[in-house]
């Protein structure tokens, strides 16, 4: 009798432990999904509100980006300011809204843009720029003044005769909305790690 109780008494016990650590392995796959919910949902934020990595595609913006360099384009600043001229902005293409374009701010919202033998002058003024920019052989639509709207910029690309930007009608001015984010940093090449200067 006594053996039987002790088996039993094991086999209760037996029992007991197998029941805990079920408990606990639901209890700790119950906590590994919350913790994988929440990374989820910090990324969604983080690359819809912060910042997202872009790659540079092509050589419209040499010397000042290179084809392949990897940028971390930041959302905050235009929370808080409007872009700024020389802000080096990320915006879909508007024929093509998978494709995104890397590009530099010239004019601002309500600025009159011409550009005259190869160089941009702004409501009349030649514009003042430091950045490696060539003169322009093709001032396309902007050879004659444009105006832009209350929430427009116009855009070009650093490497002025090798750049598909404002001056061509399938870019044309961008608007505020259609701005994705201000590049910030490169990650990529490791050599040329740093931030990017907006002139």
């Amino acid at each position: 009798m006594m053996e039987e109780k002790e088996a039993l008494e094991k086999q209760n016990e037996t029992e007991i432990k197998q029941e805990k650590k079920k408990k606990s392995l639901g209890r700790e796959l119950l906590s590994l999904l919350g913790y994988l919910v929440i990374v989820l949902i910090a990324t969604f934020l983080i690359v819809k509100f912060v910042g997202v990595r872009t790659e540079v595609i092509g050589t419209s913006m040499t010397p000042t980006l290179q084809d392949g360099d990897n940028l971390i384009v930041e959302k905050v600043t235009y929370y808080f300011r409007d872009p700024q001229r020389y802000d080096i902005i990320v915006f879909p293409y508007p024929e093509d809204p998978s494709r995104h374009y890397i590009k530099r701010i010239i004019g601002l919202p309500g600025e009159t843009v011409q550009i005259i033998d190869g160089y941009v002058y702004i409501n009349g003024e030649l514009l003042d720029e430091h950045y490696g920019n060539a003169v322009m052989n093709n001032a396309g639509i902007a050879a004659e003044p444009i105006t832009l709207g209350e929430d427009e910029y116009f855009v070009l690309g650093d490497n002025r005769n090798n750049s598909e930007d404002s001056r061509y009608a399938a870019v044309g001015n961008i608007k505020r909305s259609q701005i994705d984010g201000r590049a910030w940093l490169r990650i990529w090449p490791f050599s040329d790690i740093g931030f990017l200067k907006h002139q």
